[in-house]
């Protein structure tokens, strides 16, 4: 068991969230649903709060109510291997009113802040050539998704 999980707050939607996520990405499950009695600050019967695992990742979601809302300043960080990969996860990721962004970062339906980004891409960042890693830099600041072959390109020159 995990030590530390992260907990996502949702207004009303953490039962359908958590099941949209578990829908992605391989090796998940949701592990329990907890649900509201009668008397609860929501509709008896409404989830309240699940635990679920996203490839290996255990997290925790809540049906807490309008106050808090997520912001970018936190994200999923989700290493993705491939392009197909990169490209599958962005498409379902920003499907049904999710928003792409910049340099690999997009907000899925719920408003969660995600990071699809190869590995090859800290590693080209981390080139000992200054020049090669500016390059890269430059490439990942014009894209929205991550593009393998762009970012290999710019480290090529």
């Amino acid at each position: 068991m995990q030590t530390i999980s992260p907990f996502l707050w949702f207004n009303d939607q953490a039962e359908e969230a958590a099941n949209f996520y578990v829908s992605i990405f391989k090796n998940s499950k949701i592990e329990n649903v907890s649900r509201y009695g009668e008397g609860a600050p929501a509709p008896a019967g409404t989830a309240m709060g699940v635990s679920f695992v996203l490839d290996g990742l255990e997290l925790q979601a809540f049906n807490g109510g309008p106050m808090f809302t997520f912001t970018e300043a936190i994200s999923l960080y989700v290493n993705a291997e491939t392009q197909p990969e990169i490209d599958e996860l962005w498409e379902k990721l920003t499907a049904d009113g999710g928003e792409p962004s910049r340099c690999g970062w997009l907000k899925d339906k719920y408003g969660l802040s995600w990071q699809i980004v190869p590995p090859v891409l800290t590693q080209l960042l981390s080139d000992p050539n200054p020049e090669v890693a500016g390059r890269v830099m430059q490439a990942m600041l014009g894209m929205g998704k991550l593009e393998i072959a762009g970012l290999q390109a710019a480290a090529a020159g």
